[in-house]
């Protein structure tokens, strides 16, 4: 299954095209690797997937082409969730 459609389907993100841009950014790692929306995907690979300043990893339990919501939630297992520290700019005194 692609990667995007998982995504959708799961519902870790709401809209194919979305999950085709955050893919397309290099957001989302598939077993450490980089993944493209068209990625090949399969059952107990790990996803990496960063949300502005969240990093969620999951493992894919099942794959389906169709879940309803109470099934999407049973796709995938979160491993765990890291919330990234803002990165302040660095601001350099030139009169020093």
């Amino acid at each position: 299954m692609r990667l995007d459609k998982f995504l959708k389907v799961s519902r870790l993100i709401k809209r194919r095209t979305l999950a085709k841009q955050v893919a397309d950014q290099g957001r989302i790692t598939v077993n450490g690797n980089k993944a493209k929306a068209s990625s090949v995907i399969k059952e107990n690979d790990e996803l990496q997937i960063r949300f502005g300043q969240k990093v969620v990893t999951v493992r894919i339990d099942r794959l389906k082409e169709v879940a309803k919501k109470e099934e999407a939630a049973n796709m995938y297992t979160i491993l765990k969730e890291e919330k990234l520290d803002k990165v302040e700019p660095e601001f350099i005194d030139d009169e020093a």
